[in-house]
């Protein structure tokens, strides 16, 4: 199956700028689960055990595939439209990046940046930390294990 074509996608920096751009935080979140809704829905293969990240109240699945590099390609859905649009500004940030790149990220400070920490949830906060847990790890075992 092929990983998510990021042209679906903005960029990061392309995401930061349309949050700077809109002022109220009902169009933030409006603007979330857009992101969200630009995913490409994973295969039902790939909503396995394996691939879903434990600690979210949301049904989430990561599933990753490793390059030479190694290079992490991340494909993702969730069932909670802005938890899929938080899935969304991860692959942004991650998929298609060397693991070294990827555990050098500041995941938390974009996710500060972005005022996300102060309006959402504590469960919404605490499953994108379990999500970036989980990428992190998936990065981790790459370089240990480097195609």
């Amino acid at each position: 199956m092929d990983m998510l074509d990021l042209t679906l996608l903005p960029t990061l920096d392309d995401i930061v700028e349309n949050f700077a751009l809109l002022d109220d935080w009902d169009d933030r979140y409006r603007y979330v689960i857009e992101l969200g809704r630009a995913l490409p829905e994973l295969a039902e293969a790939e909503r396995s055990a394996a691939n879903k990240v434990p600690g979210c109240v949301s049904q989430v699945w990561l599933a990753t595939t490793v390059a030479p590099g190694p290079v992490l390609r991340f494909r993702g859905d969730s069932d909670a439209q802005i938890v899929r649009g938080l899935v969304a500004i991860l692959l942004s940030m991650f998929s298609g990046r060397p693991a070294r790149d990827i555990l050098a990220a500041d995941p938390v400070a974009v996710f500060e940046q972005l005022g996300l920490k102060a309006h959402l949830t504590p469960q919404r906060s605490n499953g994108f930390r379990s999500m970036v847990t989980r990428i992190r790890a998936d990065a981790q075992a790459a370089l240990a294990d480097p195609i």
